[in-house]
């Protein structure tokens, strides 16, 4: 079985925009001020455009239309601003491969960045990490269905099972698309916590210590992957791994998020 380097090493790899690999650094970049976030965004007239759509669609309550990128600040804090224009740089870095319904796909994504967010609120983690995290989570399988689209045809003939994705890109590649992630999210100097929480989200109670970015994100994949979202799909996620985070199951089913909530940003997402 090969390992992830392996495979990175003969494809082409996702090409960002230099304001992408600024905004990453100001993740770490304690010094960070608002203006410093704004004037990195307006850099590109393209990708303000993609900002304020996405800032539309964020569901913050706002009561009049965001018309500026100062005031989309105002609106939605630093670290979501932040994530949205991450988020936005990576859907035109990663665009969607043959055979792949795009909005679909990015229905996922943005599913599972809403439940990951909304798990990690609730354990007082860092929430924003998690959405970007759970936003990046599926794009290391674009990278294989454009590269390896026969590969991918023999993971996809494989029954879908939620939970189940990682277990079979791994029996096939010998890696899985969150180790894809990971090693790309480390080239581009993400912080340190964001690609351990993507190395380890296949598999979070395999870890030696369990991480809890990757615990909130890998049940949030189970979520974005379930074909219908009722209270009871709470009994079908792994309950040592909500043992172990501390979130209670009774919580999860009376407060649990239907996905159309996170499906707006898709259509925005699209457009821009």
């Amino acid at each position: 079985m090969r390992h992830v380097n392996e495979f990175l090493q003969h494809i082409t790899l996702p090409v960002m925009p230099e304001v992408a690999h600024q905004l990453i650094r100001t993740l770490t970049d304690e010094q960070s001020v608002l203006s410093d976030l704004q004037a990195l965004v307006a850099q590109d007239p393209t990708l303000t455009t993609k900002v304020l759509r996405l800032a539309n669609s964020a569901g913050v309550g706002m009561q009049h239309q965001v018309s500026s990128l100062e005031h989309a600040l105002a609106l939605l804090g630093t670290d979501q601003f932040r994530a949205l224009a991450i988020s936005a740089c990576m859907n035109v870095a990663f665009p969607v491969a043959e055979g792949f319904d795009r909005r679909e796909f990015w229905k996922n994504c943005m599913s599972c960045a809403g439940y990951a967010h909304w798990m990690a609120e609730e354990l007082g983690h860092n929430a924003d990490d998690a959405w970007l995290c759970g936003m990046m989570l599926r794009l290391g399988e674009l990278l294989i269905a454009t590269h390896e689209p026969h590969t991918l045809a023999v993971i996809e003939r494989q029954p879908h099972i939620p939970g189940q994705r990682w277990s079979r890109e791994a029996s096939v590649l010998g890696f899985t698309e969150a180790q894809v992630m990971a090693e790309l999210a480390h080239r581009w100097t993400f912080p340190q916590n964001i690609v351990d929480g993507l190395r380890q989200a296949d598999a979070p109670l395999l870890a030696e210590a369990l991480n809890p970015l990757s615990g909130v994100v890998h049940l949030a994949s189970w979520l974005a992957d379930m074909p219908f979202c009722a209270p009871e799909v709470i009994d079908l996620l792994p309950a040592p791994l909500l043992e172990r985070l501390g979130l209670d199951p009774q919580w999860m089913r009376d407060t649990l998020p239907q996905p159309e909530a996170f499906f707006e940003m898709v259509q925005e997402a699209d457009a821009a």
